[in-house]
């Protein structure tokens, strides 16, 4: 059943959870980007051990539930003693830093495919022709293969912006107090749903925000859907005012 004597206080407690949900989804994807493209290009290298080694993390961090990866870090690297008396310990204990890892590594698989899909989706008549204009490889990749590649993948990683928000959710297993947990505390505490209803519209808003903003790349970096947009607006020159 549904109470909504509350409904505006409620709201308020949950959005609380807001900063360490869309921090977590942030960093993580932030982290993760630039982790996957050094991994996406460790794919594509001709050196077989180098890209054995990617394929073997990817297809770790795709197989597992991202659950099982949380807890794995969170209650796993606290069985290791050398790991407890470390430097890294304050990293390890704190349920916010074990999540972002675990989001981070997760999300670092997932987006490498994507993006090395991109990057096999450029021309190749294109490179040979940056190599004849004395490119070197370098340079090939930032101006010519790489911002072909962002274009191609966008789609692909803003269905993975939208799947990292909604993994947030997982680090309340952790005690991690973010939208899910203060929602699944007052629904469990009071036996109904408004909190759960809330939550899941919070997220809703979020995504709606992140879906909207890949749109808006998506379209500023291809030209031809900005003249296409211009051209629809344009009059039909075949059509002619009759008097």
């Amino acid at each position: 059943m549904l109470r909504f004597d509350e409904p505006w206080t409620l709201f308020l407690e949950i959005l609380g959870g807001v900063p360490n949900t869309v921090s977590l989804a942030l960093a993580s994807l932030v982290l993760g980007f630039v982790l996957a493209v050094g991994l996406a290009l460790m794919r594509l290298s001709p050196w077989k051990p180098v890209a054995w080694l990617a394929y073997a993390y990817v297809y770790f961090f795709r197989s597992t539930p991202l659950l099982v990866q949380i807890f794995l870090i969170y209650y796993g690297t606290g069985q290791f003693e050398g790991l407890r008396e470390s430097w890294a310990w304050p990293f390890f204990r704190e349920a916010y830093w074990c999540a972002m890892l675990a989001l981070t590594l997760n999300t670092t698989a997932y987006t490498s495919e994507i993006i090395r899909g991109g990057l096999q989706a450029v021309p190749w008549g294109q490179v040979e022709a940056a190599k004849a204009c004395g490119m070197n490889a370098i340079l090939r990749l930032r101006r010519v293969i790489f911002p072909q590649a962002i274009r191609q993948a966008l789609p692909g990683y803003g269905n993975e912006i939208v799947l990292m928000v909604k993994s947030t959710s997982l680090a309340s297993t952790i005690t991690l107090l973010e939208i899910t947990l203060i929602a699944r505390k007052d629904a469990s505490s009071t036996y109904t749903l408004d909190a759960l209803v809330i939550a899941a519209a919070i997220y809703l808003f979020i995504n709606l925000l992140a879906t909207r903003g890949v749109a808006w790349l998506e379209y500023r970096l291809s030209p031809e859907l900005r003249e296409a947009r211009i051209l629809k607006a344009l009059p039909d020159p075949g059509l002619s005012h009759v008097h």
